[in-house]
């Protein structure tokens, strides 16, 4: 586990671009697991700059988005697909055709489901796994639970979930009930994760992912045993660290 905590935003947003794109300058056909909400969104900027720099081309990338929500158009604002193009597809040369996110309008959840994870398995390992952290441990959608699916499947959102995106919703009533996710062994066989992290609200739950026990009431917590971790915090979502 490599740990590296940042003065200020600019630094982290930096710090996890440059890690993406040294990814695919390396190997410009990695194929890269995704994420969405707030804490991805300066770093995604960092890779749309270096992009047009011409620094770095994702022509031949592949990638995987964490989650969907279940039953919100994706032409709907905070669809995550909305989500993508607005933050990072729409503004790179990645052919729309390698960029994979769970249906959430399937007829059948179940078999899309398995139709993705089939997906991940024919792209091959993920090269990097892009996470954050929710309050209550959860990475994805993978809610604490006494038992955690291994694979892409269908989660019933926890209250304290819904609450924390609500602020991208009218009320929280709008919030989506349910969502499609990569499961944790799908994420766990990524051959890098970069967990990224900010805000003092989310120090308590850092300490307990990174240093207490390994649970799956703290999903997050399993990244522990992983070979090839690397967190990227501000200052104060690692204070309490030190």
């Amino acid at each position: 586990m490599n740990i590296l905590t940042f003065d200020s935003s600019e630094q982290l947003n930096e710090a996890g671009a440059n890690i993406i794109s040294g990814l695919v300058q390396t190997n410009p056909r990695a194929v890269l697991g995704l994420a969405t909400g707030g804490t991805p969104v300066g770093i995604y900027s960092h890779l749309v700059g270096d992009y047009r720099r011409g620094l770095v081309s994702f022509r031949q990338v592949t990638t995987f988005n964490l989650d969907e929500y279940v039953g919100l158009p994706a032409s709907h604002p905070e669809s995550y697909s909305s989500y993508m193009q607005r933050h990072l597809f729409g503004h790179l040369d990645i052919p729309a055709d390698r960029t994979y996110i769970p249906d959430g309008n399937a007829p059948d959840l179940e078999a899309e489901c398995r139709r993705y994870e089939q997906l991940i398995d024919t792209a091959g390992q993920l090269d990097l796994q892009l996470l954050g952290l929710g309050h209550n441990g959860h990475i994805g959608f993978n809610e604490p639970s006494h038992a955690l699916l291994r694979g892409t499947h269908v989660v019933t959102l926890a209250e304290e979930t819904r609450k924390a995106n609500a602020r991208f919703f009218p009320t929280l009533q709008d919030v989506p009930q349910q969502a499609i996710t990569m499961g944790v062994g799908t994420i766990l066989q990524a051959k890098m994760i970069v967990l990224v992290v900010r805000g003092a609200d989310k120090a308590d739950i850092v300490h307990r992912a990174l240093t207490g026990p390994i649970a799956t009431e703290c999903p997050a917590s399993l990244l522990q045993t992983h070979p090839h971790l690397v967190v990227l915090l501000d200052k104060a979502a690692g204070s309490r660290l030190a």
